[in-house]
Parts: C-alpha cells; structure tokens; sequence
C-alpha cells in the first residue's frame, strides 16, 4: 500500500513539473530588435512578442537611425516618434490598423493639440484607445514619447 501511495506521488509529482513546464513553454517572450528603428538607449529592448500574436513595444521617442534627437518643435518630434512605431510594426509584419492601445507621454499638454494632429496622421483611421498624460522630463529632454501594444491578426 505504501509503495502505491509512493508510485502515486511520484507520477502526480511528475506530471505537475510536466505542465508547469508547459505553461512556461507557452508564456514564453521573444524579444524583438530591429536596426532599422533607434537601438533602446537602456537596458530594455525595443518591444517583445508573447502568446504568439501579442506585442509590447517600448517608448518611442523622436530618436533618427542613429541615435540623435530630431531637432524641432512637438511636431517634428511627433513624425519622428510616428515613424519609428512604424518602423518597429513593419519589421513585424505589421501596420498601425495593428495597435488597439497607445500611451503618450507629452512634456507639456499645451502641446497635446499639435501632438494630436500629427498623432491623427498616423493612427487615425485605427482609433486605438489611448492614454495621454502630462510628465515632468522625459528621456533626453525630448517633447513626446509614445508606447504601443500591437495585435497580429
């Protein structure tokens, strides 16, 4: 009876390590990384893919390719930070119609209006829920910054 019980506890043992390695398995992220985006300027990467069809992308702010800031006022910043989501969604495979949440983190809200205009160009068809909130300094002292989840079809 004891080495039933034993064999027992083992097997529920077993298969309780097999399906927490499962679940593991499954919530696994892939991290994404694309040169043609700004690189991250900390340690974090530029976005992650998880349950297969669920992206988190970082922060975008108005970086070029090579790391410098895009000289202008929150609408030059805004095309740049726009640009860069666009190019993190393409190497992807796919679209700002993709992004059914966005957070904006502007440095001023008397500049949400022009933001907005040029926020409009990019994601308007989509409409995708959004945050936006006013915030004391942001990276490189720079006007707008922009988070996305993305969605695969």
């Amino acid at each position: 009876m004891k080495q039933n019980i034993t064999i027992f506890i083992i097997l529920l043992l077993q298969l309780l390590v097999a399906s927490c390695s499962t679940i593991h398995h499954k919530s696994m992220k892939e991290i994404i990384y694309t040169e043609s985006a700004p690189a991250p300027i900390g340690p974090y990467s530029q976005g992650v893919k998880v349950s297969g069809n669920l992206y988190y992308f970082s922060g975008q702010i108005a970086l070029d390719a090579h790391g410098a800031i895009v000289e202008g006022g929150i609408k030059e910043q805004t095309h740049q930070v726009c640009k860069n989501i666009g190019l993190l969604l393409s190497s992807q495979g796919l679209t700002f119609n993709n992004v059914p949440k966005t957070t904006v983190f502007l440095k001023d809200m008397g500049e949400f209006a022009a933001m907005n205009e040029v926020y409009s160009e990019y994601f308007g068809e989509s409409k995708p829920a959004r945050s936006t909130v006013e915030v004391a300094r942001l990276p490189k002292d720079v006007r707008v910054e922009i988070e996305i989840i993305a969605v695969a079809n």
